[in-house]
């Protein structure tokens, strides 16, 4: 996974974010066992009174500092990977509402205890799914979370759901799929055709609620870039030169999530499907 850059990127305004998020059962599947969310924390200070004649100063006062972009995609148990990603998502939404004041100052000299923050979210979420349902009797989940404080996003993943940057028309995947065909290959037991003829690019070696070991990283962000954060129900019908193409002609970030759970359902739609498009536009917000 990329990491930041080592200079430091002073005095830039932040772009325009334009964001949005969609869910699809798909085509075949009964219910939808992905979750997605999408929040603001704010820890800023409000204007009361002054004779400052700049009416925007209240606006950019009150702007939130960090965005946080969700996906989560269930994959089974006795209770059901629905109930899986709904408890991840809704534990670490539930963390970060607690530790919002964390998000201020995020310098070089605090980044790493900024994502361990981050991580901790995700472990809490890990033990909540594991204390309600037992180790034997636990669903899963995937979980990627990107926490946008400008110009970095700060990236935590667990299993096969994935983040992608488009930029300058160019696509490229900024996480790394967490399963045991990958894991198959990396270690050099094999070749990508005999993990895949095994099936062992369907099983996850990390999962929240399972075995998870979350890779973490931070991606420098260039104004005019588009973040996607999607489950599987997209990419394994979707490639990603198509992705590309559709998030290129996309004219906002809702149009986008619009066209590519078509392609999906175009495609076949045999699992569900979620997007998040982040796009942000070089005119500063």
């Amino acid at each position: 996974m990329p990491t930041r850059a080592d200079a430091d990127m002073p005095g830039i305004a932040p772009p325009r974010l334009d964001y949005h998020g969609a869910s699809h059962v798909g085509k075949v599947r009964d219910q939808n066992e992905d979750h997605f969310a999408i929040m603001a924390l704010q820890h800023s200070a409000r204007l009361l009174l002054s004779n400052i004649e700049d009416a925007s100063i209240g606006e950019r006062l009150s702007r939130p500092d960090a965005h946080v972009f969700m996906a989560a995609d269930g994959v089974g148990g006795v209770a059901g990977g629905e109930e899986a990603s709904r408890l991840a998502i809704g534990t670490i939404m539930e963390y970060l509402s607690e530790a919002a004041n964390c998000y201020r100052g995020t310098d070089a000299g605090q980044e790493q205890e900024f994502i361990d923050r981050l991580t901790a979210g995700v472990e809490r979420a890990h033990r909540r799914i594991i204390e309600d349902y037992g180790v034997q009797r636990a669903p899963a989940t995937t979980l990627t979370m990107v926490t946008l404080v400008w110009p970095r996003a700060y990236v935590v993943h667990v299993g096969d759901s994935r983040g992608y940057l488009l930029r300058r028309g160019r696509l490229r995947q900024f996480t790394k799929d967490q399963t045991m065909g990958d894991l198959y290959v990396d270690i050099g037991r094999g070749s990508e055709e005999q993990a895949t003829k095994a099936g062992l690019f369907n099983i996850l070696s990390s999962a929240v609620g399972s075995d998870m070991a979350p890779a973490v990283g931070v991606v420098d962000l260039e104004p005019d870039d588009v973040l996607l954060l999607c489950t599987d129900g997209l990419t394994n019908h979707v490639p990603d030169g198509r992705i590309a193409e559709l998030l290129r002609a996309a004219p906002d970030a809702a149009s986008a999530c619009r066209a590519l759970v078509d392609d999906a359902l175009e495609q076949g739609g045999r699992d569900n499907i979620t997007v998040i498009v982040a796009r942000f536009s070089a005119a500063p917000g």
